[in-house]
């Protein structure tokens, strides 16, 4: 559930989804941590950039979600927004953390691909 000015910086392109989650209540689904930007012509009764956002979702939906994050320990995560007609929707999906391992190995190839990046980087002005 969006005011005004959010549907106006919608349209513009003026949202940020990647630190945003679902955060399920007893009232219903709310997406959190999601920045949409104040509207640029809005006057004193602009919208707050992070307030908590009521998703319109089925209780079914809601509930399905909930348990699968619940049980297994996956977040639910907006991954975009679009507009479809004069509704703004959001298109929402589990995901898993990763776990320790996982970082020190993503952290190793980084590393290691800089090396080799900065070594061919060298070879090359070298050759010049």
């Amino acid at each position: 559930m969006l005011t005004g000015t959010e549907v106006k910086s919608a349209r513009a392109g003026k949202v940020q989804l990647k630190d945003g989650f679902v955060d399920f209540r007893p009232n219903g689904a709310y997406l959190m941590a999601v920045h949409i930007s104040p509207y640029s012509h809005g006057n004193r009764e602009n919208h707050e950039p992070e307030r908590p956002r009521k998703l319109l979702l089925k209780k079914r939906e809601i509930d399905r979600l909930a348990g699968r994050s619940q049980a297994k320990g996956y977040t639910v995560v907006p991954l975009k927004m679009y507009l479809k007609g004069n509704h703004v929707k959001v298109e929402i999906g589990l995901a898993q953390g990763k776990k320790l391992y996982d970082k020190r190995q993503a952290s190793r190839e980084r590393d290691l691909d800089r090396e080799a990046h900065e070594a061919m980087k060298d070879a090359n002005l070298h050759r010049l």
